[in-house]
């Protein structure tokens, strides 16, 4: 529960005070700190992790999402890489969260995705590029 108050912005103050509301029970700033430090950790962990070599299609995309940033929640675009593999299965490659979507930053994803391992994508479809 204090991962998805968390991610849907709530800060850490307000996780406490909801969990004492909804549940009784007092929980530090501190152990919320904690709790989410170790999920971020893991994410960056699964962010970096080795990739199959190929991918027959991979879908680059993004989505608007309410995010907590600096203590405040906005609106951001969390760009996603999803690649099928050869025996169908769709796999999450990547997010990452940038302003802008174009032809630089997903050049950008691409490497990234070269250094963990992909060597080849037959076809990858991509909305709103030119050319």
């Amino acid at each position: 529960k204090i991962i998805s108050m968390y991610a849907r912005g709530m800060s850490t103050r307000e996780i406490t005070g909801h969990l004492r509301e909804l549940y009784g029970i007092e929980v530090s700033a501190d152990l919320i700190s904690t709790v989410t430090d170790a999920v971020i950790d893991e994410v960056t962990t699964w962010q970096n992790r080795p990739l199959e070599a190929v991918y027959p299609l991979v879908f680059l995309d993004a989505i608007r999402v309410k995010i907590r940033d600096e203590g405040l929640v906005r609106n951001k675009a969390i760009h996603v890489a999803i690649g099928v593999r050869a025996d169908g299965a769709k796999e999450v490659l990547g997010l990452w969260i940038e302003q802008n979507e174009g032809a630089r930053f997903w050049l950008r994803v691409l490497n990234e995705l070269k250094n963990r391992g992909v060597e080849d994508i037959l076809l990858a479809v991509v909305d709103g590029l030119k050319g």
